[in-house]
């Protein structure tokens, strides 16, 4: 199985963490997100992983470099210095990079969960899917709709009404994105040329002719969005209970 992380992203809703250090660098109780996001990957047997970067970017390479040894997989960088592409171009844009053939386990770098990605993947591959989204019933101001069968049929901004519905159905399932996927390769060819996109409205221009799934998150496991200070100070004290 291949893996892929976000981290090239400009994290200004971190500041004024992020003013010295990219966002994938900032610190969770002492560890880093990125380290924590490989460390997510590589328990579940993932050994060949794609970071990508953009912002302050010789830092990720050099956080890197100095801490490979102690993980138990291979990295690659793929290099957005000259243009951010977002989520799905930043997925294209990769794919040359993966050795084999396997689908890819994306997730965000500024995300902190103890969601199963071995159990994401097993429903992936029992659903003969071309992508798996993680999903939760969490407030959020932008969801994704599925129908009956839990396929994406269409996404709502709550909050300004407006809605992209690429096949019309009668929604049964309306979530929010965890963002962490699992992803066929057949399915990112479908996103060249490469080009910056989101992968969410890549995955809405394909979804009338491709199976993308939702997993809902399980009943026990938790989940952080660390995009702001406020953000980061409650999953600390959350992760510090746990202890």
């Amino acid at each position: 199985m291949n893996g892929m992380i976000f981290a090239a992203g400009l994290g200004t809703r971190l500041a004024p963490l992020t003013s010295s250090r990219p966002k994938a660098l900032v610190e969770v109780l002492g560890q880093t997100l990125l380290e924590r996001a490989i460390l997510h990957m590589t328990d579940a047997k993932i050994r060949n992983i794609v970071v990508n970067v953009h912002h302050m970017a010789d830092m990720i390479e050099d956080f890197i470099l100095s801490h490979r040894s102690e993980w138990q997989c291979d990295i690659v960088i793929s290099d957005e210095r000259d243009e951010l592409l977002d989520t799905g171009g930043g997925i294209a844009k990769a794919l040359n990079l993966f050795t084999d053939t396997n689908d890819i386990v994306v997730r965000n770098a500024d995300i902190i969960t103890n969601a199963s990605i071995n159990s994401l993947v097993e429903y992936h591959k029992a659903s003969n899917a071309d992508a798996t989204l993680l999903t939760d019933g969490r407030t959020s101001s932008r969801a994704l709709l599925f129908d009956s069968d839990g396929r994406l049929s269409g996404w709502k901004n709550k909050k300004s009404g407006e809605t992209k519905t690429p096949h019309i159905v009668k929604t049964a399932y309306e979530e929010a994105f965890d963002g962490i996927h699992v992803i066929s390769q057949r399915c990112i060819r479908k996103m060249l040329p490469v080009r910056k996109m989101g992968i969410i409205d890549a995955y809405l221009d394909m979804a009338a002719d491709t199976t993308i799934l939702r997993k809902p998150i399980a009943d026990g496991e938790y989940w952080f969005d660390i995009g702001t200070t406020e953000k980061l100070a409650t999953a600390e004290s959350f992760l510090s209970n746990l202890k």
